[in-house]
């Protein structure tokens, strides 16, 4: 392994390992593709051109990106000069992006042009100015303060080294889903996202250069970041980059089209999306695709839908769970170890610890607060002390999520710690009812809350969708359920709605349920 504690860029090390693959193809997006030779000289211009328009090391840029090639250009192009790139949701509102020019400081602005509107509003809102905005692939002339992004590549010099930084140096930032109050901006060092590399995408998914990586999580996401760029860019591989939005037929337009690379044969997505994908008319069949491995992250894959993907595809789901903080997956399955209903084993480097209340280990079998050790933690949430100490504790972090752990070794999701309930004294995981309401053959999605009775007491209650077409009573379901779980477990309210409130991330808001 690397020893990144002395002289280490992480954008130069990638360039070192794939010395050898200037002729492969790196990248295929929407409109073109991009070999590693090519990529590595329109890094080397970008991180020139970024210094051209004054950007100086440790200062950030916004990158408000969809996925194309010119993601890993710029967010590559930027580490390799020093300077820190703050990858951003494309969904959000100019409220939120006028937010985080201010919060981050950001000196330049890099925007797809379809999202340039929006962006022009922020920065009328914001009271920080940036100096520069560089517009990929424009979709309307543009004014004479805006750079079009590619004779901007195409025209600057080359930086022939890179800025010297070392593997604790901030490389990057990414906002946390800030699903609660506003967003905070994670510092990730130049280091982290070796680590993910090292110990994740090689040590659990055993990637190599003969993989074609499609994620349906999008590179400004932790978990799309490692998925489409730092993972196959780590082995030598090739990803494909998709700037719309991860609808069922386009995700199978992916997998069943084979590119001059190949169809892909490593498939990153999250259970809100495998269901909507088992759910479709136009589900391919699984000799259409080429799939060897499928990765799950994001939220809790129910055993149901895990079991379903497979049987259809012929593949497993490798579930695991990760965070912003972590940068990738802490906890996993493993490719022939797989458990559905458990979020496996530890991943090599990094350690877990269930904790209670007070602080001490939990006993088997009991929820406890999730905290993990391991080399990918971020450095702080910027401007947010008081955060920071509370989720960075020494060398644990704190995850938010509770779990627990199986005499086999094996760890199971409990929840959020703001979601978990206790019904009659006794905590019940809304991740557990949840799963068991999915196993009805008519149920697509369901989501469990707890609501206050007239007593002031907690009951269970689930938000169904059903599937196109389909559908069962209250009554049924309850009975259902009541089969399969313990007698206080089962939700005593069902109301059916069309669909799940979720974020950009396909998390699902029971904040919102809640409170409506």
């Amino acid at each position: 392994m690397v020893n990144t504690s002395e002289a280490f860029n992480f954008a130069n090390y990638l360039m070192e390992i794939n010395q050898g693959r200037f002729d492969k193809t790196a990248f295929i997006d929407d409109v073109r593709q991009i070999s590693y030779g090519e990529l590595f000289q329109g890094i080397r211009r970008v991180a020139a051109g970024l210094q051209s328009l004054g950007v100086r090391r440790e200062e950030r840029i916004l990158l408000v990106l969809q996925d194309s090639i010119d993601f890993p250009l710029a967010f590559l192009g930027a580490m390799y000069a020093g300077i820190v790139p703050v990858a951003v949701n494309t969904l959000l509102t100019a409220d939120d992006y006028a937010y985080m020019l201010e919060h981050s400081g950001a000196r330049a602005l890099i925007v797809s042009g379809g999202i340039l509107p929006t962006l022009n509003s922020a920065l009328a809102r914001a009271d920080h100015s940036v100096q520069k905005v560089v517009v990929s692939r424009p979709e309307s002339p543009l004014h004479p303060s805006e750079i079009d992004m590619q004779p901007f590549v195409e025209n600057s010099q080359e930086q022939s080294k890179p800025t010297k930084t070392t593997g604790d140096s901030p490389g990057f930032w990414l906002y946390s889903s800030g699903s609660t109050g506003r967003p905070k901006g994670t510092v990730h060092s130049h280091a982290n996202p070796y680590w993910t590399i090292e110990h994740y995408a090689k040590g659990v998914l055993n990637l190599t250069q003969n993989d074609v990586c499609f994620s349906a999580a999008k590179l400004f996401f932790a978990y799309g970041l490692g998925n489409g760029l730092t993972f196959p860019m780590g082995v030598g591989a090739t990803s494909i980059l998709m700037a719309e939005r991860p609808t069922p037929e386009a995700v199978f337009e992916r997998l069943t089209n084979s590119t001059p690379s190949g169809k892909p044969t490593i498939f990153y997505g999250a259970p809100t999306g495998f269901a909507g994908m088992l759910a479709s008319t136009n589900l391919p069949d699984r000799s259409e695709v080429e799939l060897r491995l499928v990765s799950s992250a994001g939220e809790a894959l129910p055993p149901e839908l895990g079991k379903r993907f497979s049987e259809h595809f012929g593949v497993d789901i490798i579930d695991g769970i990760g965070s912003t903080e972590m940068l990738h997956i802490f906890l996993s399955n493993r490719p022939g170890d797989v458990h559905y209903g458990t979020t496996g084993h530890p991943v090599e480097g990094y350690q877990v610890e269930l904790r209670g209340p007070d602080g001490e280990s939990v006993e088997d079998g009991e929820p406890g607060d999730l905290y993990i050790s391991g080399p990918s933690a971020a450095m702080m949430y910027w401007g947010n002390r008081a955060k920071t100490r509370d989720t960075f504790q020494g060398r644990w972090v704190k995850s938010g999520d509770k779990y627990i752990h199986n005499p086999e070794g094996t760890y199971t999701y409990a929840g959020r710690s703001d979601d978990m309930l206790k019904v009659s004294g006794i905590y019940v995981s809304p991740f557990e009812v949840e799963a068991t309401v999915m196993e009805h053959p008519a149920v697509l999605e369901a989501a469990v809350v707890g609501v206050e009775d007239d007593a002031g007491l907690t009951k269970t209650k689930a938000y169904v969708v059903c599937k196109p077409g389909q559908s069962v009573s209250q009554e049924e379901l309850k009975s259902f359920t009541k089969e399969r779980l313990a007698p206080y477990k089962y939700p005593r309210l069902i109301e059916f709605i069309s669909e799940l409130p979720k974020t950009a991330t396909g998390k699902i808001q029971r904040f919102k349920l809640r409170s409506g």
